[in-house]
């Protein structure tokens, strides 16, 4: 007879798990790691933008175990508002460039700093906040810099389930991953 319990099947290195404990904050990019990183334009001209929902579910996950997802993007548009909204997400800057006083605002608004904060992006942009987290991460389509300067790269490409990933280390990290698991046996 099977045991109804349900088995955590992920395994992540023991190095990461430990860069990961006591992140309490994770910075996400939008296009290229929550997006697939293309930009569709209607006739009239408005941006749709595609979500995975494996993504979507990782960080209602780390939510729920009291990590705090935010989002700091280049660009800006109802769609991911939207999007963001029906996460519950929060935490969110739109339309900046220059991503690393955005993050030093957030940490500071809740209380946070550096040592306590996860971040996730594909390309240049992004590098001031993932060599400054505790731990970094990146999808395996992201650019070669963003590649290097994280510790954990996703076997998934942006927008297809790396966040998810990612949102899955950190809950592993956090030791919350099997009884949240066991929650949907």
């Amino acid at each position: 007879m099977q045991s109804s319990a349900l088995a955590p099947a992920l395994d992540f290195a023991p190095q990461l798990l430990l860069k990961a404990q006591g992140v309490r904050v994770v910075f996400f990019d939008v296009d290229g790691v929550l997006t697939d990183g293309g930009l569709y334009f209607t006739q009239e001209g408005e941006v749709i933008k595609r979500f995975n929902t494996l993504d979507g579910h990782g960080l209602k996950l780390l939510q729920k175990i009291g990590i705090t997802p935010v989002v700091i993007t280049g660009r800006d548009s109802a769609p991911l508002r939207l999007r963001l909204k029906n996460l519950g997400v929060v935490h969110a800057r739109f339309g900046t460039e220059d991503k690393k006083p955005a993050a030093e605002e957030f940490l500071q608004t809740l209380g946070l700093d550096w040592s306590q904060a996860a971040a996730m992006g594909d390309d240049w942009p992004d590098l001031p906040v993932m060599r400054r987290a505790a731990i970094a991460c990146a999808p395996a389509n992201a650019h070669a810099e963003a590649l290097a300067a994280a510790d954990y790269v996703s076997q998934r490409q942006g927008g297809q389930g790396a966040a998810r990933d990612f949102c899955d280390l950190l809950l592993v990290a956090s030791g919350r991953y099997a009884s949240l698991l066991e929650s949907y046996a």
